[in-house]
């Protein structure tokens, strides 16, 4: 059982609810004359999915995955490069190895903002051996490329810098992402500002879990599933297990949004959520079954425009 789609919200309906439950008035509403910032757009959960078919293909032709060190995994990268690239970012390719298998980050930044302040935003783009990994991890690898290609489309002008990430081995223990953490000198740690980390946000019996890390950044997801009036749980299930842990650990503040694994559902959340209690968030959870048709797509709309919220928001 799937929760039903409703009806489409945006980014910006949820700024303006959120501000008038708290005020009365729309919060950072400039004075007559002046420009407002601009809110954060709607990202279109149909461009989402046609990354996530993309890479359903990719795994397909190499093997039926996209893992470390093997050629469905490289032909991911090649494929989010190349819309990085024509969007106009600056694109970085990180090579590193392990497990006796050459892996790949890839960096892209946006052209301008302070840099002494960065907001990052990431996601593993690598899946397990056993099947393409299209909810683990090409949900939340989709959600940031369609995030930062809005980015581009919008012509943002944030006052932050805005960079995004896609990792290699996560499925090894974070390797790529430690290894990004690790060669950053020390204060090039401390320009970043806030990562944010998105790992499996599409799941087909979906929970709705923000990281509890950071309490600015907690509190940016939270108010905006409060606009769309979804309560929100904390996250413990991938405490730890996830790229944000490099980051954590090196003090940089992290944050971020999961939709649920291999734990089972209670009754209690498929009260408040929907779904069906007893069963796992994602019964194909590093499996062969975790194709293209093992996504809920209200879980994906409503967390990809989670992430261009959190973005827009604290990159202001």
């Amino acid at each position: 059982m799937k929760l039903s789609v409703p009806g489409r919200v945006t980014a910006t309906a949820v700024v303006a609810a959120v501000s008038l439950l708290a005020g009365g008035s729309i919060a950072g509403a400039a004075p007559a004359g002046q420009p407002v910032a601009a809110a954060a757009p709607d990202i279109p959960v149909a461009n989402v999915k046609a990354h996530l078919t993309q890479l359903q293909s990719i795994a397909t032709a190499n093997g039926g995955n996209r893992a470390h060190g093997r050629t469905g995994y490289k032909a991911s990268l090649d494929y989010v490069k190349a819309k990085l690239d024509a969007a106009g970012f600056t694109t970085t390719v990180q090579q590193f190895t392990s497990s006796g298998r050459t892996g790949y980050n890839l960096i892209a930044d946006w052209p301008g903002g302070d840099t002494s302040q960065v907001v990052m935003s990431g996601s593993h783009l690598d899946s397990v051996t056993a099947g393409p990994g299209i909810n683990d991890n090409g949900s939340g690898s989709a959600a940031v490329l369609e995030t930062a290609l809005a980015v581009s489309r919008a012509g943002y002008h944030p006052t932050k810098h805005l960079r995004f990430a896609w990792w290699g081995a996560e499925e090894l223990g974070m390797v790529g992402s430690r290894y990004y953490v690790n060669r950053l000198a020390t204060t090039d740690r401390s320009r970043i500002s806030g990562y944010l980390n998105f790992d499996m946000i599409g799941s087909p019996n979906p929970g709705y879990f923000v990281y509890d890390d950071d309490p600015a950044i907690e509190k940016t997801f939270n108010a905006f599933y409060a606009g769309l009036g979804v309560p929100t749980e904390i996250e413990t299930e991938g405490d730890g297990r996830s790229d944000h842990a490099p980051f954590k650990n090196a003090g940089v503040p992290v944050g971020g949004l999961f939709s649920g694994a291999d734990y089972v559902k209670t009754a209690a959340q498929a009260a408040k959520w929907g779904g069906t209690s007893g069963l796992a968030f994602d019964r194909c959870y590093h499996s062969s079954c975790d194709t293209a048709a093992n996504i809920d797509d209200t879980a994906l709309d409503r967390n990809s425009d989670a992430v261009a919220y959190a973005v827009w928001e604290l990159s202001r």
